[in-house]
């Protein structure tokens, strides 16, 4: 109780801190975004730009535009930070209570798309086809989540997207010291948020 007292309070202290203290939107002086769709994550640690593949995962795409546009990633929380591996979202609020969730799509992994450092994949259980609103950020090039066509023991972790900017905001969240709460291990003993998501592109 102490803990989860500790990070509420400290969430509120980072949501009322001035937007001095985030990176500038991409605007028009950034540089120039593809055709494909782009997501903005907007943290407690700085943005994210992110730039989603549709032509590689279409299904994973159109749902974590769904969880974007519906809402339900603002003033959720990154909680589960593994240093040099990964940093996943998307599930819980600030409370540590899980989101509302659409119904789980099929793994759209591909042998061919690589878990690489800056790319987003869906986080799931051990149901390959599970995946409902938890991502995952790579820190280091993680060949070990990616799909081996024919070992049905491999079925990997499908990549729909990366980071195109903001980097920086993804490397401060993995410095976050972590503790445990409850059942869940490597969680951030301080606030490591997202805003608010939204689509710019």
């Amino acid at each position: 109780m102490r803990i989860l007292t500790v990070l509420v309070l400290a969430l509120c202290a980072a949501l009322a801190a001035p937007a001095l203290a985030q990176t500038p939107v991409p605007g028009a002086q950034g540089p120039a975004l593809s055709d494909k769709p782009h997501v903005l994550l907007i943290t407690t640690q700085g943005e994210m730009l992110i730039e989603l593949w549709p032509d590689k995962a279409p299904r994973t795409v159109d749902n974590f535009l769904a969880y974007v546009e519906a809402g339900l990633y603002d003033k959720t929380i990154f909680h589960r930070i593994i240093r040099e591996f990964v940093i996943q979202g998307g599930g819980y609020d600030g409370k540590f209570q899980p989101i509302e969730t659409f119904p789980a799509i099929p793994n759209e992994a591909d042998p061919e798309v690589k878990n690489l450092r800056g790319t987003l994949s869906m986080a799931r259980t051990n149901d390959p086809d599970s995946a409902t609103s938890q991502f995952f950020i790579n820190l280091l090039s993680n060949r070990d989540l990616d799909k081996v066509a024919g070992d049905p023991k491999r079925a990997g972790y499908a990549v729909f997207g990366r980071v195109v900017q903001g980097m920086r905001a993804v490397e401060a969240i993995a410095r976050i010291p972590t503790t445990a709460y409850g059942d869940h291990q490597n969680v951030p003993a301080q606030p490591a948020m997202i805003i608010r998501a939204e689509r710019v592109k």
